[in-house]
């Protein structure tokens, strides 16, 4: 599965990658610090998951996602934010899963598990 990186945060980014890294299966294929970022290597990729920081400068985080999803139509998007508020606005514009930046690294594999199985059913 390949996952792109989309957060304006480096250290979370950091955190991601050396999380991810040692999941078999996974493969950090790109990172982004903002939507023209974002959309640039989408484009060029067309990854399998993104891990896209709510607060993603350049685009609003609910317009980002049907944008993105133009762009790679199946690509499954997991949310990410450390305001809990964001959890509902994130579901319901489409988001596959939301998980809080304060939460454990297993609730974030959880999730990636989750869309992966999905990603293998169809």
């Amino acid at each position: 599965m390949r996952v792109l990186l989309a957060d304006d945060q480096p250290r979370v980014r950091f955190a991601l990658r050396v999380l991810l890294e040692r999941q078999p299966g996974l493969e950090v294929a790109g990172e982004a610090a903002d939507a023209d970022g974002l959309f640039t290597q989408a484009e060029a990729m067309c990854p399998d998951l993104v891990l896209l920081g709510w607060e993603l400068p350049g685009l609003a985080a609910t317009d980002a996602l049907s944008a993105l999803r133009g762009v790679c139509p199946d690509v499954h998007v997991i949310a990410l934010s450390g305001r809990p508020e964001a959890r509902r606005m994130a579901l319901l514009a489409g988001a596959d899963a939301f998980v809080s930046k304060t939460d454990p690294p297993e609730r974030l594999l959880a999730a990636i598990n989750r869309c992966n199985t999905r990603e293998k059913m169809m």
